[in-house]
């Protein structure tokens, strides 16, 4: 009899740590936090997809610089977008750079086979981690979200992933 006790204790408190695991996510990570040309951004996680470190690509000729190249993650190839560029931020990496530097690539659901170049990740950020937010700018591209700022005075910039997906210009990657 105690063995049956046992086990329905044991799986009360694992559907209880479940449960919480579910609720802590959901409150406490909203973004994937990266930097790329030294500056901070945020990825919504739901419109992430897998974070793989940098391999390499395969270079596409007759693109637009902004165009890395190919690469494969899990058999599947993903244009990889260096974001900066596109941007026209200002881009000197060196090779120290390309060791630490990462490749997120975009939800599957959003239907766009491609991933971001991120030369840092910052890990999960929630909304308690900063101190108050405002809106993009009003020159800033249309994908540009909310800025957020820590208690430090440190800004991040939301990137809504679907409509960068969706603009014309990341569509266009011919040169």
């Amino acid at each position: 009899m105690t063995q049956r006790e046992d086990l329905r204790d044991l799986q009360a408190r694992l559907a209880d740590r479940l449960s919480q695991a579910r609720t802590q996510t959901a409150v406490g990570a909203s973004w994937l936090a990266v930097k790329i040309s030294d500056r901070n951004f945020l990825l919504p996680l739901s419109q992430s997809g897998e974070v793989v470190g940098w391999s390499g690509v395969e270079p596409v000729p007759y693109t637009k610089p902004w165009m890395l190249g190919v690469t494969s993650i899990r058999g599947i190839l993903l244009t990889v977008v260096d974001l900066a560029r596109m941007l026209g931020l200002p881009v000197a990496r060196s090779e120290q750079v390309f060791a630490e530097a990462s490749v997120v690539a975009l939800n599957p659901m959003m239907g766009v086979n491609a991933a971001l170049f991120v030369e840092d990740l910052g890990g999960l950020r929630g909304i308690a981690d900063f101190q108050h937010s405002s809106d993009a700018a009003p020159d800033a591209p249309e994908f540009f979200g909310a800025l957020y700022t820590t208690t430090t005075g440190e800004q991040w910039q939301e990137l809504n992933l679907q409509l960068l997906a969706n603009a014309p210009d990341f569509l266009d990657i011919t040169a």
